[in-house]
């Protein structure tokens, strides 16, 4: 079977297609505003035309390149083009300014690739067991998975926690926004029809980031400055970093696979908690988010290990891991391909074929990936003030093609003064993020598990799953204050014996 699959992917029109499909993902996914999903859909009417491993290739290589080329734009201007990369934007974007811009992309770039060959290895041996795993989990596993996604807002921040905390507060008050869970009634809508399918976290994001670094450029700076050229050896870096961080590679790639795994997840809470986590057990904790590329590193791996992981419950049991699988479902389906355990028998070729292009899309994004970091540096050193009228344009375009609606420009030019004037107060603009990402998420699997439970707060912990995550959760919570009483404590024992 695997000859066969081989057979299959080393045609030239699979190659050609891979090729073509990734310098796409990766120019879409290196404009802000524009984002992997959109690389997606935009791919799906081409796909009608194609033989079923092409049209499968060319979503799966423009889904790893775009989520890559999300750090361009992120590590050169301080926009990331996906809220993954809005977790290490600011380490990404200080080692820009300190000149070893070449050091963090090639870190995104080998690191990413990497995590999606262990992702796809994974996937290709593991893939029934884990479905099983992922759907053990009902929405009392999911709510605590998602507490802990949150949790991480206070760990990423580079500054006071109290701070990271009111950016949380922040976006979770603008996830409320839309309608109520379960009821359906209009809340905080204002009387707008837009507003009720709630606040997009991808105009959002493009505001809080893009409109107010463009915001401050015209204010802070001069708008003829230029963003320096990345100069250096993009992978000669990286192998020294593989040997300083492998800890931190493989645990990324897991928890990006595991993560990615589960219905729903997806890479962004993946890369949020992997850099969490990365800055929870690093020795240096306090040079995160001042750039350094410890973060960088696990939090990339994890990115595409989760896009791997992602596949498992859409080939095993046909259920999406994330929206860009949902796409491919379809594309599947449309191909004759019908996802399921039964397809592992009937068509174990095509199976192992898609195995075999993930693993080819990532070994393809390290050239197609220098030669885009190289073109995206020498495009971006123009003078800002030709620059950042032209990023404006497609941050429109990107917000306004969410839903096809002059609201997503609302939206982000709001969120876009909001977030230049939380800046201005030292308030972290990624925790905003993770709020307004995840709020629904957790008002959703509460109420759903509250209604399961009969209102029995103790159900929570009563599923091994649960259970687990939820003291992991609470353990998490109770470290900080364990250590402030434990320093009191310290600080009150010599004021006695004096």
């Amino acid at each position: 079977m695997i000859g066969e699959a081989f057979a299959i992917v080393a045609q030239p029109n699979v190659l050609l297609t891979v090729f073509l499909a990734g310098c796409f993902g990766m120019f879409v996914g290196a404009i802000p505003g524009l984002t992997a999903s959109m690389a997606t859909a935009l791919l799906v009417p081409i796909t009608f035309f194609m033989d079923p491993v092409p049209a499968i290739a060319s979503i799966v290589a423009a889904t790893g390149m775009a989520i890559f080329a999300g750090d361009i734009a992120g590590t050169l201007m301080r926009m990331p083009g996906t809220p993954a990369s809005a977790a290490y934007v600011e380490d990404a974007h200080r080692l820009s300014q300190a000149g070893r811009a070449n050091e963090a992309l090639g870190a995104c770039l080998f690191f990413s690739a990497i995590g999606g060959i262990l992702g796809t290895l994974v996937l290709s041996f593991a893939a029934p067991q884990l479905a099983e795993i992922a759907l053990a989990f009902s929405s009392f596993e999911y709510f605590w998975l998602v507490m802990l996604g949150l949790s991480s807002a206070v760990f990423v921040s580079a500054g006071s926690p109290v701070l990271g905390l009111v950016s949380l507060f922040i976006g979770l008050t603008a996830s409320l926004v839309g309608q109520d869970n379960p009821s359906g009634a209009a809340r905080y809508t204002f009387g707008s029809i837009e507003l009720l399918a709630g606040i997009q976290f991808i105009p959002a994001m493009i505001g809080l980031f893009a409109v107010s670094e463009i915001m401050r450029s015209y204010t802070k700076r001069s708008v003829d400055a230029k963003i320096p050229p990345v100069r250096g050896p993009i992978f000669r870096p990286q192998f020294a970093l593989l040997r300083r961080y492998p800890k931190q590679t493989l645990r990324g790639a897991s928890v990006g696979t595991l993560i990615g795994a589960l219905p729903g997840a997806g890479a962004d809470i993946a890369a949020w908690v992997s850099y969490a986590i990365s800055k929870k057990f690093s020795r240096q904790p306090e040079k995160f988010g001042t750039g350094h590329v410890e973060g960088l590193v696990e939090a990339g791996s994890s990115n595409n290990g989760a896009v791997s992981g992602a596949w498992i419950p859409a080939l095993v049991f046909g259920i999406p891991g994330d929206t860009i699988t949902a796409i491919v479902i379809g594309v599947m389906f449309v191909k004759g391909l019908n996802p399921g355990p039964m397809v592992f028998i009937q068509q174990p070729e095509m199976i192992y074929a898609i195995f075999m292009v993930f693993i080819l899309a990532n070994l393809m994004m390290l050239p197609i990936g220098w030669v885009a970091i190289h073109a995206a540096g020498r495009l971006l050193s123009a003078p800002q003030r030709i620059l950042m009228p032209l990023i404006l344009v497609f941050c429109m375009v990107g917000a306004f093609a969410i839903n096809n609606s002059p609201a997503g420009i609302i939206i982000m030019l709001a969120f876009g003064v909001a977030g230049f004037l939380m800046e201005e107060n030292d308030i972290p603009l990624a925790p905003a993020i993770l709020g307004l990402v995840l709020g629904p998420m957790i008002e959703k699997h509460f109420i759903t598990s509250m209604i399961k439970a009969d209102g029995n707060l103790l159900a929570f912990f009563e599923r091994p799953i649960a259970a687990g995550l939820g003291a992991a959760t609470l353990l998490l919570w109770a470290i900080p204050l364990i250590r402030m009483l434990a320093r009191r404590r310290k600080a009150s024992v010599p004021a006695e014996e004096s």
